[in-house]
C-alpha cells in the first residue's frame, strides 16, 4: 500500500509514521518557544506539552500563578499529537465496571469529570476564539454478537445511572451490520495540536514561559525549591507537576499503570460514506470511528488492535487495522497511519493529583487509558485547584493514593507478572547471529553477537547502530518496532531512537551506545 500520497511536513513526532494532524502546522510549531532565566524561581514548573501541561499551565497562568512549562522535544509531540481526539462521556472502562468498583456515587462522578472535561475544552474554544474544528457529536457504541447485547444493555444501564444522556438507537451512521446500539449526546471532537498550540499562545501571552527542547533529568528539593536539572539549564519552582503520562523514575504509579500502543488509519473511502459522529465497537481491543476534515478534504479516521508496548508485531497491527477497513469501506484509499501510547491503570480510572511517596509539592497526571483529551482536560482543572487550593469534587475519586484492595487487583496482578516475567525471559531470548548481514535494511533486532547482548539496528545505507538493550528505566530489555523504527521497553514503555534517545519516558537517560568496530 502506497501511503505516499499527501505532503510530508516538518512537524515531529515520538514516531516514524506521521499522523493525521502534523500536515500544515509547521510554522505554528516553530513558534511556541520563549526565553528563560535561570535565576528565576516559579510557582510551578510543569513537565510535559501536551494537552495536560498546556491546559495545567493555562488555568494556573491565568489564576496569576508565575508558571514555566518544560518539554522534552516541541508541544504535542507525545501522544496528543498522535490522538484521535475523541472527547467523551464515557471511558474505556465502561460504567457498570466503575460502579462495581467505586459505587454509584463513583460512577456519578466520573460522568460528572467527564462532562465538565468537554466543558472545559468548549468554553476555551469559545474564550479565546480556537479554530480548532470543535464539534459536538453524538457516540454511538454497537454491539455485533449475543454476547455483547448482553454488556452494551449493562452499560446502558450503569450509564444512565451515572446521570448520562444515553438511549438505545436503531441506527448506526458506519456501514456495518449490528444488533443492538445506543448513543450518547453531547460528545465531542477537536484538533489537538490546533488546539494545544492556540492554548499555549494564551498561555504566553499572560506571561508564562514554554521551554521546547528541555528534557528535565533530575530534581532535587532544597529549603526554598525543587531545583529541576536539565542538560543545559536548571529550573527553580515551588511545586512540580508531571505531565509526561508517566511520571520518570520508579515509584508506585510504575505497578498501577500498564503501557500501550494504539493503532489508527486516515482513510478516503470510495463511497465518500463518511459517518457525522463517533463509533465504537464491543471487541476487545475496540474499534473508533470518526471523520474529520482538512483543507475542505474529508478523512475517516478509524483506530483499534491495541496491544502492550513492546509486545506483538506493529506492521502486523497496521495490516490487520487495515484489513478491518477493508472489510467494511472496500476500496478505501489509506492516506494516512500512525501509532500512539497511553497507559491504562489496573482499576479503570486515572490517577490525578499529588505523587505518592515524595515531596507534597509534586503532582502527577496519568493513567488515562485511551481518553486523553478528555481526562487531560480534567486533569488540568483538578490539578490547578489543588495547587491553588480549591476544593475540587473529583479530587478523592481520582488520587494516586487511593487503596481500593478489590479494584483492579486482578489486572494488578496480571500487568506486573507479565512485567516480571519479561524482565527475566527477554534476557534469554536473543537470536544468535554471526553476521549484521541477518538484519534487513531499515530493520532491527536485539541479538548475541560475540557472546554480548546487542540491539542492532541496520539504516537505510547498510550503517549498523549498536545499543546496549537493557533500558535505563528499570533494566528490562528493549524490542524492535518494526513500524515506527524505535526501541521499546515492554515492561514499563520507556521508547528509544535508533541512536539510543529517549522519545517517550519513564526512561530519562539513552542506551548506552556500543562500539562493534
Amino acid at each position: 500500500m502506497d501511503y505516499s500520497d499527501h505532503q510530508q511536513t516538518s512537524v515531529p513526532r515520538d514516531a516514524n509514521t506521521e499522523s493525521i494532524w502534523q500536515q500544515n502546522i509547521a510554522a505554528i510549531q516553530n513558534s511556541r518557544t520563549s526565553s528563560h532565566h535561570a535565576d528565576s524561581i516559579y510557582d510551578v514548573l510543569i513537565i510535559g506539552g501536551g494537552i495536560t501541561g498546556i491546559t495545567t499551565a493555562l488555568l494556573l497562568q491565568e489564576a496569576g500563578q508565575k508558571c514555566v512549562l518544560a518539554e522534552a522535544h516541541t508541544l504535542g509531540f507525545g501522544t496528543t499529537g498522535g490522538t484521535t481526539a475523541h472527547i467523551n462521556t464515557f471511558l474505556d472502562t465502561a460504567y457498570n465496571h466503575i460502579e462495581k468498583d467505586f459505587g454509584e456515587d463513583g460512577s456519578r462522578l466520573l460522568a460528572g469529570a467527564c462532562k465538565d472535561a468537554i466543558n472545559i475544552v468548549a468554553s476555551f474554544v469559545g474564550k479565546y476564539q480556537i479554530d480548532c474544528d470543535f464539534e459536538y457529536k453524538k457516540g454511538y457504541i454497537y454491539a455485533e454478537l449475543d454476547k455483547e447485547v448482553d454488556e452494551l444493555d449493562k452499560i446502558l444501564e450503569a450509564s444512565q445511572r451515572a446521570g448520562l444522556s444515553v438511549n438505545v438507537t436503531e441506527t448506526i451512521p458506519v456501514p456495518i451490520p449490528f444488533k443492538k446500539a445506543i448513543a450518547f449526546d453531547q460528545q465531542a471532537q477537536i484538533h489537538p495540536l490546533k488546539y494545544i498550540y492556540k492554548l499555549a499562545e494564551e498561555f504566553i501571552k499572560l506571561g508564562g514561559l514554554i521551554l521546547q527542547h528541555t528534557s528535565i533529568k533530575s530534581t532535587e528539593k532544597t529549603d526554598e525549591y525543587h531545583l529541576a536539572k536539565a542538560d543545559d539549564t536548571s529550573i527553580k519552582a515551588a511545586k512540580i507537576v508531571y505531565a509526561t503520562h508517566i511520571p520518570p523514575g520508579i515509584n508506585v504509579l510504575h505497578f498501577r499503570c500498564a503501557p500501550y500502543r494504539s493503532y489508527a488509519l486516515a482513510v478516503k473511502p470510495a463511497d465518500n460514506n463518511y459517518p457525522n459522529d463517533l463509533v465504537y465497537d464491543c471487541k476487545d481491543p475496540y474499534h473508533y470511528f470518526r471523520t474529520h476534515t482538512i483543507d475542505g478534504q474529508p478523512y475517516l479516521v478509524i483506530g483499534g488492535d491495541d496491544h502492550k508496548t513492546g509486545h506483538g508485531n506493529p506492521i502486523e497491527s497496521f495490516q490487520s487495522l487495515e484489513t478491518y477497513v477493508r472489510h467494511h469501506y472496500k476500496d478505501a484509499s489509506v492516506v494516512y497511519k500512525w501509532s500512539a501510547q497511553y497507559f491504562t491503570s489496573t482499576d479503570g480510572l486515572p490517577y490525578i493529583g499529588k505523587l505518592p511517596g515524595f515531596d507534597t509539592n509534586i503532582y502527577v497526571a496519568t493513567g488515562f487509558g485511551g481518553n486523553g483529551i478528555t481526562l487531560g482536560s480534567i486533569s488540568g482543572k483538578i490539578l490547578s485547584d489543588l495547587i491553588l487550593n480549591e476544593k475540587n469534587p473529583y479530587s478523592d475519586l481520582f488520587s494516586p493514593g487511593r487503596i481500593k484492595p478489590v479494584a483492579g487487583f486482578t489486572e494488578f496482578v496480571k500487568e506486573n507478572a507479565d512485567v516480571a516475567y519479561r524482565f527475566i525471559a527477554d534476557r534469554f531470548s536473543a537470536k544468535d547471529i554471526v553476521s549484521f548481514n541477518e538484519i534487513p535494511l531499515d530493520g532491527g533486532a536485539v541479538v548475541e553477537y560475540n557472546n554480548e547482548k546487542l540491539a542492532i539496528h541496520k539504516d537505510l545505507s547498510g550503517e549498523i547502530h549498536a545499543l546496549n538493550p537493557v533500558c535505563t528505566h528499570a533494566k528490562c530489555i528493549v524490542n524492535w518496532n518494526n513500524a515506527e523504527k524505535s526501541w521499546d521497553c515492554p515492561c514499563h514503555g520507556a521508547r528509544f531512537d535508533t541512536d539510543g534517545n529517549v522519545i517517550t519516558g519513564p526512561a530519562s537517560r539513552a542506551l548506552q551506545k556500543v562500539d562493534i568496530s
